[in-house]
């Protein structure tokens, strides 16, 4: 662990409420100070599950000033910046830094793609840019790369890279990226089937989908095994795996969008390319949502 971790606990990958009209601003605060009335440790706006790739330049910048304002230093705010154009990434961190996110996160460039070295070069650019601290977003099943242990290592050398969020999926090269980085990052689940998993190899927790529906839950998996009970954290673990499995049944935001408006938080409204939940996938999802007590 760093000596000052950007947070400790759950993050939640928050979903940007929608209409025809644009972003629903009114819904939008509802949710954040529900999150926050939970007892959230972070949020996370306008990443992958805030549909930030279609978010335009200044619907992107209002979204993060209005949760910055909104939530007031209840709980962290992170702000999603990556970018496939990295003078893009250093624009929008610039901003982000300026109206007083306290931390960004940084998804490799997708499509486009890039080498190791060039992930290096790009992420000192950014952290360069940044006054306030970074965390890498390494998701190969979206962008088709992978930052590798030996690219972590180069980069937690930087005093402004301070964090991880993992969602390889590959619990082997985790483990190799923990020996190689040492106390000079921290690692943060990015898969909710895997917070237990991570956190019993030294990770602070997780940058999670199933905080939306569920923050008290997730964080329930979180507080045990921080408390020593390694065995209830695995036992919650198991026990909401259905659900997260229900909520990944479809490209995310997709279930959880229809999970949240189940909840009465937002329209089931998402931009294209993605479309709402299909019937039977959706069926499912709400069963396991009725079976945890959530609607």
């Amino acid at each position: 662990m760093t000596d000052k971790p950007i947070f400790k606990g759950v993050a939640t990958a928050l979903i940007t409420p929608m209409n025809e009209k644009g972003v629903d601003y009114d819904a939008f605060g509802k949710v954040i100070d529900w999150q926050c009335e939970q007892g959230i440790n972070a949020l996370v706006i306008a990443g992958t599950t805030g549909e930030g790739s279609t978010l335009d330049d200044a619907e992107h910048k209002a979204v993060v000033k209005f949760a910055v304002e909104r939530i007031a230093g209840r709980c962290v705010v992170i702000a999603a910046t990556g970018s496939n154009d990295t003078r893009y990434a250093v624009q929008l961190t610039k901003y982000c830094c300026d109206v007083g996110a306290d931390a960004m996160l940084c998804v490799t460039p997708y499509y486009n793609k890039t080498t190791q070295g060039g992930l290096v070069k790009m992420y000192e650019t950014i952290a360069n840019a940044s006054t306030k601290p970074i965390i890498l977003y390494n998701v190969p099943s979206r962008t088709g790369i992978n930052i590798e242990p030996e690219t972590y290592e180069k980069l937690s050398y930087h005093p402004m890279i301070q964090g991880i969020k993992e969602a390889n999926s590959n619990i082997s090269k985790i483990v190799h990226t923990a020996q190689l980085i040492g106390n000079r990052m921290d690692i943060y689940s990015g898969n909710d089937d895997q917070i237990v998993p991570i956190l019993s190899m030294g990770g602070l927790g997780v940058i999670s989908v199933l905080s939306n529906p569920a923050p008290k839950q997730t964080m329930e998996i979180c507080e045990k095994f921080f408390a020593g009970d390694v065995k209830g954290a695995a036992e919650l673990q198991c026990r909401y795996l259905p659900l997260i499995n229900a909520l990944f049944c479809e490209t995310n935001p997709i279930p959880v969008k229809a999970a949240m408006s189940a909840m009465g938080f937002c329209e089931n409204y998402l931009r294209l390319p993605l479309v709402p939940m299909e019937d039977a996938h959706r069926e499912k999802l709400f069963a396991l949502m009725k079976e945890q007590g959530l609607i």
